[in-house]
């Protein structure tokens, strides 16, 4: 999951969006795409994931002692829904990044004049 997480946040800020590339200076268009992705990578894909993860760990620890607590052991019920809801927090918050990167970029080039088709 770790891996997984890894290569979204490597990947999402290369993105390359699909342009109509009909009359378009490929020259120009390289470096537009290049500025682009830099503004892409200003997001802080390290810091959302490990306040989603924090999140989903608390949340997951509180269900978890609950659920825990009316099966006899609450303390380890918390261990596991802690440990499951940062992993879950942490795949969210990933995702949620590279959602906002690939948007960045999407709308940067729109900005600037590409048609973008997707």
């Amino acid at each position: 999951m770790i891996l997984v997480s890894l290569l979204i946040i490597g990947g999402c800020a290369t993105y390359r969006p699909i342009i109509d590339m009909k009359n378009v200076d490929r020259a120009q268009y390289s470096l537009d795409l290049r500025d682009c992705q830099n503004y892409a990578r200003q997001v802080n894909v390290a810091g959302n994931a490990a306040v989603s993860a924090g999140m989903g760990a608390a949340v997951g620890a509180l269900f978890g002692a609950i659920t825990g607590a009316w099966l006899g052991d609450a303390g380890r019920g918390a261990g596991i829904g802690a440990s499951l809801g940062g992993a879950g927090g942490l795949v969210q918050g990933v995702a949620g990044s590279a959602e906002t990167q690939v948007s960045i970029v999407r709308k940067c080039m729109s900005g600037r004049g590409y048609n973008v088709l997707h």
